[in-house]
C-alpha cells in the first residue's frame, strides 16, 4: 500500500535513565553534557532510525553515547510537549535501564558523570529533561516503599 500523502509528525527518539550498578551497588545516574547545540547537561539519547524499533533505538543510543550495554528495566514515560526541543517538535520514549560498568563519551556526548540521586536537583538540564528527571525521582519514591 503506498500513501499518496505523507504525514507530517513529530522526530521520534528514545532517552535513557541509565542506572549504574556495580557489584550490587547503585552508584547513579549518568548524565551528559552535550557536544552539540543545545549545549547543556542531558540524559543519553538520541533519534529513531527507520525499520528499528524504540527499544531498539534505546538500546543502540546508549552503546554509541555512553559506550555501555544497558538492560531495559521499564518505560518510564513518553515526552511529546512540542516546545520539549528547541529545534523541532520531538516525541521521546524514556526508559529506566540498567548497567554494570562505567560510562564512556561517545557520538553527541562531550563528557559523562554518574550523579546521586541526592544531587539531581542541583543540575541545569536541557530540553525537558528536568521534568523526565522529577518523574524519575517519583517513580522511583513509589516503587521503593
Amino acid at each position: 500500500m503506498s500513501l499518496t500523502w505523507k504525514p507530517k509528525t513529530p522526530y521520534l527518539t528514545a532517552d535513557g535513565i541509565v542506572e549504574i550498578i556495580i557489584d550490587g551497588e547503585f552508584k547513579g545516574i549518568v548524565l551528559i553534557s552535550r557536544l552539540n547545540p543545545p549545549y547543556g547537561t542531558a540524559l543519553p539519547g538520541g533519534f529513531v532510525d527507520i525499520g528499528e524499533s524504540v527499544e531498539d533505538a534505546m538500546i543502540r543510543e546508549m552503546k554509541e553515547e555512553i559506550g555501555l550495554d544497558v538492560e531495559i528495566q521499564h518505560l518510564l514515560g513518553i515526552y511529546s510537549d512540542p516546545k520539549r526541543d528547541p529545534r523541532f517538535h520531538t516525541a521521546s520514549a524514556v526508559y529506566i535501564a540498567h548497567a554494570s560498568a562505567l560510562p564512556t563519551a561517545g557520538d553527541d556526548a562531550k563528557s559523562t558523570k554518574i550523579v546521586e540521586l541526592s544531587a539531581l536537583n542541583q543540575e541545569d538540564f536541557v530540553f525537558d529533561h528536568g521534568k523526565i528527571i522529577e518523574d524519575y525521582l517519583h517513580y522511583k519514591r513509589v516503587h521503593t516503599l
